[in-house]
Protein backbone atom coordinates (compact mmCIF):
# COMPACT_ATOMS: atom_id res chain seq x y z
CA UNK A 1 0.00 0.00 0.00
CA UNK A 2 1.51 3.24 -1.06
CA UNK A 3 1.05 6.57 0.65
CA UNK A 4 -0.06 9.16 -1.87
CA UNK A 5 1.08 11.97 0.43
CA UNK A 6 4.71 12.91 0.31
CA UNK A 7 5.86 13.34 3.90
CA UNK A 8 9.00 15.12 2.72
CA UNK A 9 7.07 17.87 0.96
CA UNK A 10 7.76 21.30 2.43
CA UNK A 11 5.20 24.04 2.92
CA UNK A 12 6.08 27.71 3.02
CA UNK A 13 4.06 29.97 5.28
CA UNK A 14 4.38 33.59 4.23
CA UNK A 15 3.19 36.42 6.46
CA UNK A 16 2.77 39.73 4.70
CA UNK A 17 2.19 42.97 6.53
CA UNK A 18 -1.17 44.48 5.59
CA UNK A 19 -2.26 41.43 3.56
CA UNK A 20 -5.51 41.05 5.50
CA UNK A 21 -6.26 44.74 5.08
CA UNK A 22 -5.74 44.60 1.33
CA UNK A 23 -7.87 41.47 0.92
CA UNK A 24 -10.71 42.53 3.22
CA UNK A 25 -13.30 43.18 0.53
CA UNK A 26 -12.17 40.05 -1.31
CA UNK A 27 -12.77 38.10 1.90
CA UNK A 28 -16.27 39.57 2.12
CA UNK A 29 -17.02 38.02 -1.25
CA UNK A 30 -15.37 34.69 -0.37
CA UNK A 31 -17.45 34.45 2.83
CA UNK A 32 -20.72 35.39 1.12
CA UNK A 33 -22.22 31.99 1.92
CA UNK A 34 -21.79 32.72 5.63
CA UNK A 35 -23.68 35.96 5.04
CA UNK A 36 -26.57 34.00 3.51
CA UNK A 37 -26.53 31.47 6.37
CA UNK A 38 -26.58 34.11 9.10
CA UNK A 39 -29.35 36.08 7.37
CA UNK A 40 -31.49 32.97 6.93
CA UNK A 41 -30.84 31.88 10.52
CA UNK A 42 -31.90 35.30 11.86
CA UNK A 43 -35.08 35.14 9.78
CA UNK A 44 -35.98 31.70 11.14
CA UNK A 45 -35.30 32.43 14.81
CA UNK A 46 -36.76 35.97 14.95
CA UNK A 47 -40.32 34.78 15.54
CA UNK A 48 -39.54 31.25 16.66
CA UNK A 49 -41.84 29.89 19.40
CA UNK A 50 -44.29 32.76 18.93
CA UNK A 51 -47.97 32.05 18.36
CA UNK A 52 -48.41 34.52 15.52
CA UNK A 53 -44.94 34.05 14.03
CA UNK A 54 -44.01 36.36 11.15
CA UNK A 55 -47.43 38.03 11.44
CA UNK A 56 -45.82 40.28 14.07
CA UNK A 57 -43.97 42.05 11.25
CA UNK A 58 -47.41 43.17 10.05
CA UNK A 59 -49.15 43.72 13.38
CA UNK A 60 -46.53 46.07 14.89
CA UNK A 61 -46.47 48.76 12.17
CA UNK A 62 -50.24 48.56 11.64
CA UNK A 63 -51.05 48.99 15.34
CA UNK A 64 -48.51 51.80 15.70
CA UNK A 65 -49.99 53.53 12.64
CA UNK A 66 -53.52 53.30 14.05
CA UNK A 67 -52.41 54.73 17.41
CA UNK A 68 -50.49 57.58 15.79
CA UNK A 69 -53.42 58.38 13.52
CA UNK A 70 -55.80 58.60 16.48
CA UNK A 71 -53.42 60.68 18.61
CA UNK A 72 -52.27 63.16 15.97
CA UNK A 73 -55.33 63.33 13.72
CA UNK A 74 -58.29 62.87 16.07
CA UNK A 75 -56.92 64.20 19.37
CA UNK A 76 -54.28 66.75 18.29
CA UNK A 77 -56.41 67.72 15.25
CA UNK A 78 -53.44 67.79 12.86
CA UNK A 79 -54.12 67.63 9.14
CA UNK A 80 -52.27 66.11 6.24
CA UNK A 81 -51.26 68.94 3.87
CA UNK A 82 -51.48 66.51 0.94
CA UNK A 83 -54.41 64.70 -0.64
CA UNK A 84 -53.85 61.29 0.93
CA UNK A 85 -55.80 60.06 3.98
CA UNK A 86 -53.99 60.74 7.25
CA UNK A 87 -53.49 57.04 7.97
CA UNK A 88 -51.64 56.62 4.66
CA UNK A 89 -49.39 59.56 5.51
CA UNK A 90 -48.53 57.97 8.85
CA UNK A 91 -47.90 54.53 7.37
CA UNK A 92 -45.68 55.98 4.62
CA UNK A 93 -43.57 57.54 7.38
CA UNK A 94 -43.73 54.41 9.52
CA UNK A 95 -42.17 52.26 6.77
CA UNK A 96 -38.66 53.77 6.74
CA UNK A 97 -38.67 54.45 10.49
CA UNK A 98 -39.63 50.87 11.37
CA UNK A 99 -36.88 49.56 9.10
CA UNK A 100 -34.29 51.96 10.52
CA UNK A 101 -35.17 51.31 14.17
CA UNK A 102 -35.33 47.52 13.75
CA UNK A 103 -32.05 47.41 11.81
CA UNK A 104 -30.32 49.62 14.37
CA UNK A 105 -31.59 47.55 17.29
CA UNK A 106 -30.73 44.19 15.72
CA UNK A 107 -27.32 45.14 14.29
CA UNK A 108 -26.13 46.92 17.45
CA UNK A 109 -26.29 43.67 19.44
CA UNK A 110 -25.37 41.30 16.62
CA UNK A 111 -21.71 40.82 17.56
CA UNK A 112 -22.55 40.07 21.18
CA UNK A 113 -25.20 37.60 20.06
CA UNK A 114 -22.65 35.77 17.87
CA UNK A 115 -19.79 35.81 20.37
CA UNK A 116 -19.18 32.05 20.14
CA UNK A 117 -18.68 32.26 16.40
CA UNK A 118 -16.46 35.35 16.57
CA UNK A 119 -14.07 33.92 19.16
CA UNK A 120 -13.49 30.64 17.30
CA UNK A 121 -13.05 31.31 13.59
CA UNK A 122 -11.87 34.10 11.33
CA UNK A 123 -14.22 35.81 8.91
CA UNK A 124 -14.90 39.47 8.13
CA UNK A 125 -16.93 40.64 11.14
CA UNK A 126 -18.78 43.08 8.90
CA UNK A 127 -20.91 40.15 7.76
CA UNK A 128 -22.64 39.87 11.15
CA UNK A 129 -24.26 43.35 11.39
CA UNK A 130 -24.90 43.32 7.63
CA UNK A 131 -26.98 40.13 7.95
CA UNK A 132 -29.03 41.76 10.73
CA UNK A 133 -29.83 44.73 8.49
CA UNK A 134 -30.92 42.39 5.69
CA UNK A 135 -33.22 40.57 8.10
CA UNK A 136 -34.89 43.86 9.02
CA UNK A 137 -35.18 44.68 5.33
CA UNK A 138 -37.36 41.58 4.85
CA UNK A 139 -39.78 42.97 7.44
CA UNK A 140 -39.73 46.25 5.50
CA UNK A 141 -40.76 44.46 2.30
CA UNK A 142 -43.65 42.78 4.11
CA UNK A 143 -44.81 46.12 5.51
CA UNK A 144 -44.53 47.68 2.05
CA UNK A 145 -46.97 45.07 0.77
CA UNK A 146 -49.40 46.19 3.48
CA UNK A 147 -49.03 49.78 2.24
CA UNK A 148 -49.97 48.66 -1.26
CA UNK A 149 -53.09 46.96 0.11
CA UNK A 150 -54.03 50.12 2.04
CA UNK A 151 -53.62 52.25 -1.07
CA UNK A 152 -55.94 49.90 -2.96
CA UNK A 153 -58.52 50.09 -0.16
CA UNK A 154 -58.43 53.91 -0.10
CA UNK A 155 -58.34 54.01 -3.93
CA UNK A 156 -55.17 56.10 -3.88
CA UNK A 157 -52.67 55.79 -6.72
CA UNK A 158 -49.08 57.08 -6.55
CA UNK A 159 -47.77 59.64 -9.02
CA UNK A 160 -44.72 59.44 -11.30
CA UNK A 161 -42.42 60.21 -8.34
CA UNK A 162 -42.72 56.57 -7.26
CA UNK A 163 -39.84 55.73 -9.61
CA UNK A 164 -37.45 57.50 -7.20
CA UNK A 165 -38.49 55.39 -4.21
CA UNK A 166 -35.57 52.89 -4.53
CA UNK A 167 -33.15 55.81 -4.01
CA UNK A 168 -34.70 56.64 -0.63
CA UNK A 169 -34.84 52.95 0.29
CA UNK A 170 -31.10 52.77 -0.42
CA UNK A 171 -30.57 55.91 1.65
CA UNK A 172 -32.30 54.52 4.76
CA UNK A 173 -30.50 51.18 4.24
CA UNK A 174 -27.07 52.85 4.20
CA UNK A 175 -28.00 55.09 7.14
CA UNK A 176 -29.09 52.10 9.24
CA UNK A 177 -26.03 50.11 8.20
CA UNK A 178 -23.56 52.89 9.00
CA UNK A 179 -25.13 53.72 12.36
CA UNK A 180 -25.38 50.01 13.15
CA UNK A 181 -21.67 49.48 12.48
CA UNK A 182 -20.72 52.28 14.84
CA UNK A 183 -23.08 51.23 17.64
CA UNK A 184 -22.26 47.52 17.45
CA UNK A 185 -18.53 48.35 17.78
CA UNK A 186 -19.29 50.55 20.78
CA UNK A 187 -21.53 47.87 22.26
CA UNK A 188 -18.69 45.35 22.24
CA UNK A 189 -16.38 47.68 24.15
CA UNK A 190 -18.94 49.41 26.37
CA UNK A 191 -21.83 47.13 27.31
CA UNK A 192 -23.79 50.10 28.70
CA UNK A 193 -24.89 50.88 25.15
CA UNK A 194 -27.34 47.97 25.15
CA UNK A 195 -29.39 50.05 27.59
CA UNK A 196 -28.81 53.35 25.78
CA UNK A 197 -29.78 52.19 22.27
CA UNK A 198 -33.50 51.52 23.06
CA UNK A 199 -33.68 55.02 24.57
CA UNK A 200 -32.09 56.52 21.45
CA UNK A 201 -34.64 54.75 19.24
CA UNK A 202 -37.57 55.79 21.44
CA UNK A 203 -36.38 59.40 21.57
CA UNK A 204 -35.81 59.43 17.82
CA UNK A 205 -39.41 58.44 17.20
CA UNK A 206 -40.65 61.66 18.80
CA UNK A 207 -38.31 63.98 16.88
CA UNK A 208 -38.95 62.28 13.52
CA UNK A 209 -42.04 63.11 11.42
CA UNK A 210 -43.63 59.67 11.61
CA UNK A 211 -47.03 60.63 13.02
CA UNK A 212 -47.09 64.18 11.65
CA UNK A 213 -46.02 66.23 8.64
CA UNK A 214 -42.82 68.26 8.57
CA UNK A 215 -44.90 71.27 7.53
CA UNK A 216 -45.96 71.91 11.13
CA UNK A 217 -42.37 72.73 12.15
CA UNK A 218 -41.70 76.43 12.62
CA UNK A 219 -39.36 77.90 10.01
CA UNK A 220 -37.08 79.15 12.80
CA UNK A 221 -36.30 75.57 13.82
CA UNK A 222 -36.40 73.97 10.36
CA UNK A 223 -32.62 73.75 9.88
CA UNK A 224 -32.02 72.20 13.32
CA UNK A 225 -34.93 69.84 12.77
CA UNK A 226 -33.58 68.70 9.40
CA UNK A 227 -30.24 67.70 10.97
CA UNK A 228 -32.09 64.50 11.83
CA UNK A 229 -31.25 62.45 8.70
CA UNK A 230 -34.49 60.48 8.96
CA UNK A 231 -36.45 63.69 8.29
CA UNK A 232 -35.25 63.85 4.69
CA UNK A 233 -35.76 60.10 4.24
CA UNK A 234 -39.37 60.17 5.45
CA UNK A 235 -40.13 63.32 3.47
CA UNK A 236 -38.70 61.55 0.44
CA UNK A 237 -40.86 58.48 1.01
CA UNK A 238 -44.00 60.61 1.27
CA UNK A 239 -43.05 62.55 -1.83
CA UNK A 240 -42.56 59.34 -3.82
CA UNK A 241 -45.60 57.46 -2.51
CA UNK A 242 -48.15 60.20 -1.75
CA UNK A 243 -46.96 63.11 -3.87
CA UNK A 244 -46.48 65.41 -0.84
CA UNK A 245 -44.37 68.54 -1.08
CA UNK A 246 -40.68 68.02 -0.45
CA UNK A 247 -37.94 70.19 0.98
CA UNK A 248 -34.82 70.00 -1.15
CA UNK A 249 -32.68 71.13 1.78
CA UNK A 250 -33.85 68.23 3.96
CA UNK A 251 -32.90 65.74 1.24
CA UNK A 252 -29.44 67.25 0.74
CA UNK A 253 -28.77 67.38 4.48
CA UNK A 254 -29.88 63.76 4.85
CA UNK A 255 -27.61 62.67 1.99
CA UNK A 256 -24.60 64.43 3.50
CA UNK A 257 -25.21 63.10 7.02
CA UNK A 258 -25.92 59.58 5.72
CA UNK A 259 -22.64 59.56 3.79
CA UNK A 260 -20.76 60.82 6.86
CA UNK A 261 -22.34 58.23 9.18
CA UNK A 262 -21.67 55.41 6.71
CA UNK A 263 -17.99 56.32 6.25
CA UNK A 264 -17.40 57.09 9.92
CA UNK A 265 -19.23 53.95 11.06
CA UNK A 266 -17.28 51.75 8.66
CA UNK A 267 -13.90 53.24 9.61
CA UNK A 268 -14.61 52.94 13.34
CA UNK A 269 -15.82 49.36 12.92
CA UNK A 270 -12.67 48.40 11.01
CA UNK A 271 -10.51 50.11 13.62
CA UNK A 272 -12.12 48.15 16.46
CA UNK A 273 -12.53 44.88 14.55
CA UNK A 274 -9.16 43.50 15.65
CA UNK A 275 -10.17 43.71 19.32
CA UNK A 276 -13.66 42.16 19.05
CA UNK A 277 -12.59 38.62 19.93
CA UNK A 278 -10.69 39.84 23.02
CA UNK A 279 -13.42 42.16 24.30
CA UNK A 280 -16.27 39.72 23.76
Amino acid sequence: MTNKFNSNKKWDLILESGKIENNYFKDLWLYRELFYILSWRDLKVRYKQTILGATWSIIRPVLTTIIFTIVFSKIAKLQNPGNAPYILMVFAGMLPWQFFSNALSESSGSLIGNSNLITKVYFPRLIVPASSVITSFVDFLISFFILIMMMIIFNFLPNWQIIFLPLFVLMVFLLAFGAGLYLTALNVKYRDFRYIIPFIIQFGLYITPVGFSSNIINEKWKLVYELNPMVGVINGFRWCILGDEISTSSILISLIITAFILIFGFRYFRKMEKTFADNI
